[in-house]
């Protein structure tokens, strides 16, 4: 069975192979659109199922299609990429010294021998950052450029020394709820 995780994402990529999945990459075209009729939850969901249908419908055969979709969310506020060093400084001072939950998506669709199933789940995690001055803020984007990750910032990356607590799934944080791609692999028998 071919497993093919359908992002771009290398922090995706790494959390395959630290759980000894073999997968290959085919990254989805699928536009990422906002559908403001859902809660937010549920928008992530929507977005990691559309990930994975979008390359799903452009292969064949017995496959397993893997997408995640993270959104980091305070206030009921999303904080998507940031698309400049502004923006990205915005973020964290709005995240820092409060708590904020990172909602992770998981999506899963299995075809085989003619079988289809299709599986929606979502991770929340709690994350409490510590106070962070204006300098610490600009040098850690300087130095990461996090301009591809929700939020500004990566748990994984130097930012984690501002990370006083998480409650929930570090690996969900990072951008893939491995342990539910574990089970649900294991119980269709694919690994």
């Amino acid at each position: 069975m071919k497993i093919i995780l359908a992002s771009q994402s290398p922090r995706r990529s790494a959390i395959l192979d630290l759980a000894k999945i073999e997968f290959e990459v085919l990254v989805s075209n699928y536009e990422e659109k906002i559908d403001e009729d859902l809660d937010i939850p549920e928008q992530s969901k929507q977005l990691a199922y559309g990930k994975a249908l979008e390359v799903f419908n452009n292969t064949q055969g017995d496959r397993t299609i893997i997408s995640a979709d993270t959104i980091v969310v305070k206030d009921n506020k999303i904080y998507g990429k940031p698309k400049s060093r502004t923006e990205a400084i915005r973020m964290l001072k709005e995240l820092e010294n409060d708590s904020h939950i990172i909602y992770t998506s998981l999506a899963i669709i299995i075809e085989d021998h003619g079988e289809y199933k299709e599986y929606k789940e979502i991770s929340k995690t709690l994350v409490k950052v510590a106070h962070i001055t204006d300098e610490e803020i600009i040098d850690y984007i300087d130095a990461e450029e996090p301009y591809d990750k929700a939020g500004a910032y990566a748990i994984q990356s130097s930012f984690s020394k501002f990370i006083k607590r998480i409650e929930g799934n570090y690996m969900s944080v990072i951008g893939l709820p491995i342990d539910k791609v574990y089970r649900i692999l294991k119980e269709n028998e694919i690994i």
